[in-house]
């Protein structure tokens, strides 16, 4: 048996994406005109989280006196 990479990497081709965002309703509502032109089949959708934690090793830490 020969595995031809040409065709391996056709078989890529229709994977699924998937793509999360996490925002303001205000500015995810803002983005879905934009997005709506850009796809031409696919599927939202929209859900309404709770972020429990949230840490970014740039963000300066606050002082004890804060």
């Amino acid at each position: 048996m020969r595995l031809h990479t040409a065709r391996i990497l056709r078989l890529s081709e229709d994977l699924p994406v998937l793509i999360e965002i996490v925002d303001t309703e205000e500015r995810i509502s803002n983005v879905l005109p934009s997005l709506d032109e850009m796809i031409g089949e696919g599927l939202v959708t929209l859900e309404a989280v709770e972020i429990l934690a949230y840490r970014s090793a740039s963000a300066p830490k606050e002082s004890p006196e804060s």
